[in-house]
């Protein structure tokens, strides 16, 4: 213990000091330096004088060791759910219980974690236990019921296995065994009344009704034709209200109610970015409903602004422009309820090449609005790689806790403004890279457990943000939501097709905003990897300069008419594009293989030098052009490249030799790379990072590629 006086050291809190191996478990060590309790002299000694004014100068420090647990095999990690040091790791069970079903499955967790029942006595037989054999069997129980709470309360769609829900009744049986009528064992009754209820809804809402909803917004047989049909024009169908017709206010109060309540159902296990990359496999068309109810719904917004714009090829320049300016003043509103995901969707459409070109319609835009769409299109701007959206919301969630401390003793407390309701692609592009950067096991077949920290810190921010999403207090408005719903949406073929319609093309386009270009992921993380140096703790989810790349829900591809665009014209794609009927493709980034305990740790993009880079790699067969990406550092030799991808590939290992790497080249050219290269020096800087394996000549052998 030291003593200092006048001032506290300048001596960090938390210093690292290594790593510990013990039974085949990786722990990371760190000392803490603590203050303790003030004590005068007088107290130190024993002595009863009164304290004097330079004994409370006085100040004690103790510095303790803090062990957190690295990397470790199953049994190991469910053993420090029950046994371990929660005080000191608190973040264990929680970052366990959100990232576990990435290594194990739910039912082979609860055969690790759930003590066998004794069965019992016979009638008129006592089984005596020794006080040590009971004070430590109840000690473990106790620990086993409370990890089951936990996982009940925050992870409760993990026990959903309809129709019997067999795991629920693991848990249930054992809480009525181990804790009858405790909390715990009423949460797990609890929860499998909610789901059979569930299922009797579900069930009522597949059986046949008769719907009268709102009047059919006429159709005509050209999707790129606006003219009313003959039932219109004899004023023998009723036309339903469009979209526009509502105030800004209603319009963008009903968009921020839809997409909180959409934020509010996603499970955050399913924005992991193992799971989250994986939703275009074959087999994956159910994986992430959640998170694709959002992408749905970010698509429908921008179809909205889309359809809405394009689809009445008569009207004038300035009655367009009026349209714009609207969709502007919505956007502006949405940003002003917190509402980031709508406002990403309105200006993504805003900005989308099928709009922007139409260089009349934005002539005649006010300066005003024009001004506004300037200021929020540089929340999303690709240029600083999102970094203002990030230090918007992570103000945002700061409000509610500045304003609790601001509150006064004897005032009201202050209610903090609702939400925010984030724009989810952010930390789907995050963890996506996370999952990119750090490999799922290490050398011993150890589970990487310091990743999966990592990840629940965003998985942590997402539950916050969604607990801060229940202050809204929105009314649904069935009208606006019927005219949402029934608004035409375009195909990105049509909106182009449509675009040049209204304007056909120029020599310039003078008059529509200037807006960033956006860049691919593999390019903008190429560039991160570059000019990134901070170190790896200083990208957390609280960070608002963590890094991300652009890849979203409802990103779509650019116009496939841009590559028409005249000669002159500004650039084909701004910024954020035009909705998409298909949800947005990002690249595949799988993750790297093992490392061994003893290299280096991967870095994340935001420690990175300017000496890696994301590459993608094929196989050159009869399988379709499938690509799979991998994290290239200036250490990596052309062997372990190939054995990586074809891990990747799902084709054996040992068959590495027989595969030869090259780099695929503008012009159809390649560029091969020898067996013994460096890679990262080996390859042409300039060209994409694209690279093809094929076999060597000679080599004959089965290959089978698994599309998963």
């Amino acid at each position: 213990m030291e003593r200092t006086a006048g001032k506290e050291l300048a001596l960090a809190p938390l210093q690292d000091w290594g790593e510990e191996t013990e039974d085949g478990a990786v722990y990371s060590v760190s000392l803490r330096r603590q203050r303790s309790q003030r004590l005068s002299p007088a107290e130190g000694t024993g002595g009863s004088q009164a304290p004097s004014p330079i004994a409370n100068t006085f100040l004690q420090y103790r510095t303790s060791k803090v062990r957190v647990l690295r990397a470790a095999r199953l049994e190991r990690l469910v053993g420090e759910l029950v046994s371990g040091d929660h005080e000191q790791d608190p973040s264990f069970v929680p970052a366990f219980l959100a990232t576990y079903r990435t290594f194990v499955p739910t039912a082979h967790l609860l055969g690790f974690l759930l003590p066998p029942m004794p069965p019992p006595p016979p009638p008129g037989v006592e089984i005596k236990k020794t006080a040590v054999q009971d004070l430590s069997f109840n000690k473990n129980l106790r620990a086993v019921v409370s990890v089951l709470g936990s996982w009940l309360q925050d992870h409760p769609q993990d026990f959903r296995d309809p129709p019997a829900h067999s795991d629920l009744g693991s848990v249930r049986t054992f809480l009525g065994w181990a804790a009858p009528g405790s909390a715990e064992a009423q949460k797990a009754e609890k929860l499998l009344e909610d789901f059979l209820e569930e299922a009797k809804r579900e069930q009522e809402e597949e059986s046949p009704q008769v719907w009268t909803g709102p009047p059919r917004v006429a159709q005509t047989s050209d999707p790129d034709s606006a003219e009313p049909c003959a039932e219109e024009e004899e004023g023998l169908m009723p036309q339903a209200p469009q979209l526009l017709d509502f105030s800004v206010d209603e319009v963008a109060e009903q968009l921020t109610l839809m997409d909180l309540e959409l934020f509010s159902k996603v499970r955050p296990y399913e924005c992991l970015g193992s799971v989250w990359s994986q939703r275009d496999r074959p087999g994956a068309a159910g994986a992430s409903p959640t998170v694709r109810a959002t992408v749905a719904q970010f698509n429908t917004v921008t179809g909205c602004v889309l359809g809405s714009v394009l689809g009445a090829p008569g009207l004038t320049a300035p009655q367009r422009a009026q349209r714009l300016e609207k969709w502007i003043r919505i956007a502006q509103r949405c940003r002003d309820l917190r509402n980031f995901s709508s406002l990403r969707a309105i200006l993504s459409a805003l900005q989308s090449n099928p709009i922007y070109r139409l260089k009349r319609s934005w002539g005649a835009v006010s300066r005003e609005p024009l001004s506004t769409f300037r200021k929020l299109s540089q929340i999303f701007s690709d240029e600083n790689n999102h970094l203002s959206s990030r230090e918007i919301l992570f103000q945002e969630e700061a409000t509610e806790g500045s304003q609790k401390e601001d509150n006064t003793p004897g005032s009201l407390p202050s209610k903090p403004p609702p939400g925010p309701v984030p724009y989810l692609g952010t930390f789907l592009t995050d963890l996506v890279m996370l999952d990119t950067a750090l490999p799922d096991m290490l050398e011993g077949d150890l589970i990487n457990f310091e990743k999966r920290r990592k990840e629940w810190e965003i998985l942590a921010r997402i539950q916050q943000l969604q607990r801060r999403c229940q202050s809204y207090t929105l009314s649904p408005h069935p009208p606006i939501l019927a005219a949402l719903h029934a608004q035409r949406q375009l195909s990105e073929e049509q909106s182009y097709r449509l675009s040049r319609v209204i304007e056909p093309p120029a020599a310039s386009c003078p008059s529509s905003p200037r807006i960033q270009r956006r860049i691919s992921l593999t390019k903008r993380l190429s560039a991160k990897l570059s000019r990134e140096k901070s170190s790896f703790p200083s990208w957390s989810p609280g960070n608002p300069s963590s890094p991300t790349s652009s890849v979203s829900p409802g990103s779509p591809p650019s116009s496939p008419r841009s590559r028409d665009a005249p000669a002159g014209s500004p650039p084909a794609s701004p910024g954020p594009q035009g909705p998409s009927t298909k949800l947005p493709l990002s690249p595949d980034l799988p993750r790297p293989g093992p490392l061994p305990l003893g290299s280096p740790r991967i870095p994340l993009p935001a420690q990175q030098s300017s000496e890696a880079r994301v590459i993608r790699i094929s196989i050159d067969n009869d399988h379709g052009n499938l690509y799979r990406s991998i994290l290239l550092t200036s250490q990596d030799k052309a062997p372990s490249v190939v054995r990586r991808a074809l891990q990747k590939h799902n084709v054996p290992q040992p068959w590495a030799r027989d595969y030869q790497l090259f780099q695929v080249l503008p012009g159809d050219r390649e560029l091969l790379i020898p067996d013994n290269a460096n890679v990262f020096y080996a390859m042409s800087p300039a060209a994409p990072g694209d690279f093809m394996l094929r076999r060597k000549e000679g080599t004959r052998h089965t290959l089978s590629v698994s599309p998963t």
